[in-house]
């Protein structure tokens, strides 16, 4: 049996990260991975859809310059943009990649881990022991419990890139990153897409406003939205899938089930090590310690936030405090915000709470709102849609923040700093931005804050709490 400073279950975005890290503080360590280095970020998810936005976004861009009679030069028509976004995804898993884990001893494509007792686990017929182990095994679709869904053939993110044809009319069950993304995509590439969904707008976690914005977009692009709609059967008839709902039936080639996610816990057998763990994942402290201390769960697996970034994130932190005598509380999971992006056209960002959470709060705030219509860049740019909202007070608190628009995806992160080093609206406004730069908007977003302050007549108190 061999031996380990620290075993690895999963090669997803967190187990990456520790896979990265450890061995170069001196640790021996083994990764186990039942199928490819990369987990479903790299392989089926953030990663391909990207480069499927992308190639849709070509599409769309060279047929809107068509319609204005301006003809491009060379073959601008997309070929089996699947094929294409495969390929890329190829180039990524290449043996130049995987030199960044040299120093991991690898347990690759033998089959998944199941726990012996809290220190000991077994692929296939081998058993391996490690001083500390973390489980990042992620999630998988979930499939909602709708009458039929299980009897037809379905997409989810896992066979979704593996097709060979874009289908010529396309359902999707779901409104969030992964539903509302896939529908502009597939659109763009020449799919009648239709998006139905339960939640009363687009992207239900973040902005209303944003999701009412967003579909505005998508009702422009011919992508059909049925919100708040009640599905009540699936079934295939000829070939045909057919979607009943409490507002029509629809009629598609193709049904993508975009309906969140559940953690993958088989065969882990974590009773065995006496892990305690939920339908929701994995149970966890602040530490992401499980109920063994020496065995972490990290990534989506523990439930608390299913974004790639967090994963890695939490890799890191877990791998940071099993190396301390005593785990440090600098680095507890919750003193760190988590923003999140979709990246449609236009994109979507969010960090902290969103209005509908501030008012089911009881927090007294405000909004100030800076409309991109109203910037000379993005304006030029030919990006006139969307906005930068944020919730603040008189103090210059900053309680959450929702972008919808060019960059949205960048200029979060300013305002993810800003709010877990407690900075203010006068801070962002203070800060000088490069001109012309779309985080532009970020600082004229705080400014019209500071006009608030000062035709308030409470800027004179303000400064005296600044000096």
């Amino acid at each position: 049996m061999k031996e380990y400073d620290v075993i690895i279950i999963g090669m997803g975005p967190a187990g990456m990260a520790v896979a990265g890290m450890a061995p170069t503080m001196g640790l021996k360590v083994l990764a186990v991975e039942y199928h490819k280095v990369g987990g479903e970020c790299l392989n089926y998810g953030c990663i391909p859809s990207k480069a499927l936005l992308k190639a849709g976004e070509t599409n769309f861009n060279a047929n809107n310059m068509e319609k204005f009679g301006i003809k491009l030069s060379g073959n601008t028509e997309i070929v089996n943009p699947l094929e294409i976004v495969r390929n890329r995804i190829s180039q990524i898993n290449s043996p130049k990649t995987m030199k960044m884990f040299n120093k991991v001893d690898f347990v690759l494509n033998k089959g998944k881990a199941k726990f012996i007792d809290s220190h000991t686990i077994q692929v296939g017929d081998e058993q391996y022991t490690g001083k500390t182990i973390f489980i990042a095994t992620g999630t998988k679709p979930f499939i909602p419990p709708i009458p039929g869904l299980d009897t037809v053939p379905k997409l989810t993110n896992l066979n979704m890139f593996a097709q060979n044809d874009i289908p010529k009319t396309l359902t999707i069950i779901g409104g969030g990153a992964i539903g509302t993304e896939m529908a502009q995509a597939f659109s763009r590439l020449g799919s009648n897409v239709t998006l139905v969904q339960m939640d009363p707008h687009l992207i239900p976690i973040g902005d209303e406003e944003a999701g009412k914005l967003l579909e505005d977009v998508f009702n422009k692009e011919n992508i059909k939205v049925y919100n708040s709609t009640k599905i009540e059967k699936v079934e295939q008839i000829d070939g045909i899938i057919y979607t009943h709902t409490d507002k029509g039936v629809f009629e598609s080639e193709k049904i993508l089930v975009a309906t969140g996610r559940q953690p993958v816990l088989e065969p882990l057998a974590l009773e065995n090590a006496g892990v305690e763990y939920t339908k929701k994942g994995i149970v966890v402290d602040e530490f992401n310690r499980t109920s063994q201390p020496h065995i972490y769960a990290i990534g989506d697996c523990n439930g608390k936030a299913q974004l790639s970034h967090a994963a890695m994130h939490q890799g890191m932190l877990a791998l940071m405090n099993s190396l301390s005598p005593q785990p440090m509380e600098k680095l507890k999971r919750s003193n760190f915000l988590v923003p999140w992006s979709v990246f449609t056209k236009p994109e979507i960002a969010q960090v902290g709470i969103t209005e509908k959470q501030a008012k089911e709060a009881g927090i007294n705030y405000f909004v100030v709102k800076e409309d991109y219509e109203n910037y000379g860049r993005t304006v030029t740019d030919g990006q006139p849609i969307g906005f930068v909202k944020v919730l603040t007070d008189e103090q210059g608190k900053i309680y959450g923040v929702s972008i919808i628009g060019e960059a949205a995806s960048e200029l979060i992160h300013e305002w993810t700093l800003a709010m877990q080093n407690n900075l203010s609206m006068f801070d962002i406004a203070m800060m000088q931005h490069s001109f012309p730069t779309i985080s532009l908007m970020n600082k004229r977003a705080a400014e019209q804050w500071m006009m608030r302050i000062v035709q308030s007549g409470k800027m004179p108190n303000l400064m005296s709490k600044l000096l």
